[in-house]
């Protein structure tokens, strides 16, 4: 611990806003906890229904087992599918396997599902901007068969090849950060000048965090984000306050603090990924004062006032 005697002026905390919870994940974890109560336990999630250890859990202790194999759920019960969404050949597996499906992808990455199949039906190859392997993105180049790419980086983007180049579009990975996309899309418009696609299909939620990161590096001289380690947007977070010339570093919780990362340090920066529930960032808190910490402030950002209603169990019975 910091020897308070030692220090010449306090440490100050600030708190980004918003941080923490999105729309999203809120209406995937109250999918669960509504499923257990219509259902009962156990109910079966395919892969983690957010990417937070602490709400898995959570949700585990709740009666939730957590799955990455649809064979793995007992036919008959109820299988809910993640946040980051499924691809059709998933849904229709479910469905020979006889398994009760709901549905918790979040209502901004249908939107790019939907997308996705418009532009494939009118022809078009459809390139996906993000990262190989993330859910997000495989269940969503999974929601067409044929003429989908997925491009994660310049190089890719570059080398990418499609049918035809008056017929391309594009969508994004909600969760990346605008610098993620600007020079893949520079060379996409490029080599393709007549590709489509929206303006960006980060969503408003990322977005609104990443901001708050960069107000927060304009204050701060080290920056906490509350997040784990597989979660795309925490790691788009830490990469903006890099970015920004600001030492930042990713944390589950509080025991990943190391005090030897306050020294020469008075103004410390805390966020919380967009899977990350407000209790985490308590703890971190809760640590800082222990360390030193005397001033603890809470920037004013975008009031989020979007929220999402919890997937209806009744019509996807059966």
């Amino acid at each position: 611990m910091i020897d308070k005697s030692e220090m010449t002026t306090p440490i100050e905390v600030y708190l980004a806003a918003p941080r923490g919870f999105c729309a999203g994940v809120e209406r995937a974890i109250e999918t669960v906890k509504l499923s257990l109560d219509r259902y009962g336990k156990p109910v079966y999630v395919l892969h983690e229904i957010v990417h937070n250890k602490h709400v898995i859990a959570q949700l585990e202790e709740s009666g939730a087992v957590f799955v990455e194999n649809l064979q793995d759920i007992p036919p008959g019960e109820v299988c809910i599918f993640s946040a980051h969404g499924v691809s059709r050949a998933i849904e229709e597996r479910a469905r020979e396997l006889g398994l009760q499906t709901v549905d918790a992808t979040c209502p901004l990455v249908s939107s790019v599902h939907r997308m996705v199949e418009k532009y494939h039906v009118s022809g078009y190859d459809v390139i996906i901007i993000g990262h190989h392997g993330h859910p997000e993105v495989e269940g969503t180049a999974g929601r067409v068969t044929g003429r989908v790419h997925i491009v994660a980086n310049e190089r890719e983007a570059t080398d990418v090849m499609v049918a035809d180049v008056a017929k391309i579009a594009y969508v994004t990975q909600t969760t990346l950060c605008e610098n993620d996309v600007v020079g893949i899309l520079t060379i996409l418009s490029r080599r393709f000048p007549d590709i489509k696609g929206p303006k960006s299909n980060i969503c408003f939620a990322t977005q609104n965090r990443q901001n708050a990161v960069k107000e927060l590096a304009e204050k701060a001289d080290l920056l906490f984000v509350v997040g784990s380690k597989n979660s795309s947007n925490s790691n788009r977070l830490k990469e903006v306050a890099l970015q920004c010339g600001v030492e930042a570093h990713l944390i589950d919780d509080y025991r990943d603090l190391d005090p030897a990362w306050l020294i020469d340090k008075k103004k410390i920066g805390i966020t919380a990924g967009a899977s990350a529930p407000e209790e985490l960032v308590e703890g971190v808190v809760g640590w800082m004062k222990e360390h030193g910490a005397e001033t603890i402030v809470e920037l004013k950002g975008i009031k989020e006032r979007i929220h999402f209603r919890p997937s209806d169990l009744a019509s996807q019975e059966d």
